[in-house]
C-alpha cells in the first residue's frame, strides 16, 4: 500500500526560528574568515560557520544564536563534533570559544545594521 505525502511544501531551514537568533549575513561573513586553528598548520576542507553549542541560548530543536559561531575547517569541525566535544576541544587548542565568538560578533561590519533591523521588527 502506498502512502501519499500530506504536504509537498518544505519548511525553510530557519522557519520558526526567533529573529534574534538568525543572522545569515554574519554566518556568510564568518565563512570568509580562515579557520580559527589555521596556525596549527593542520587545516583541511572547507571553512564552515560552526555554532558553539555551550553559549546557553540553545532551545528545543534549535541551534544557539548565529552570533555564537566561529570559522572552522571541515577537519577541525569533525574533531570537535565527533571526537572531543567543546570542553576538550578548547582545552586541547588552548582557546576560549566564548571570547572568540564575542570578538567576531563585535568585528562583524553588518552588526549595527542587523541590530537596527531587529529593533525595528524587520
Amino acid at each position: 500500500m502506498a502512502f501519499a505525502r500530506l504536504s509537498t511544501k518544505r519548511k525553510h531551514a530557519n522557519a520558526g526560528r526567533p529573529p534574534e537568533k538568525d543572522a545569515p549575513g554574519f554566518l556568510a561573513w564568518v565563512r570568509q574568515r580562515p579557520c580559527i586553528l589555521v596556525d596549527t598548520g593542520e587545516c583541511w576542507g572547507k571553512v564552515r560557520a560552526c555554532h558553539w553549542d555551550e553559549a546557553g541560548d540553545k532551545g528545543i530543536a534549535t541551534k544557539v544564536s548565529d552570533r555564537f559561531s566561529l570559522p572552522m575547517c571541515d577537519g577541525h569541525h569533525a574533531e570537535q563534533t565527533d571526537v572531543l566535544g567543546w570542553p576538550e576541544f578548547q582545552k586541547k587548542y588552548r582557546f576560549s570559544a566564548r571570547a572568540f565568538c564575542d570578538r567576531l560578533w563585535t568585528a562583524w561590519p553588518g552588526r549595527i545594521e542587523w541590530l537596527r533591523r531587529l529593533a525595528n521588527g524587520a
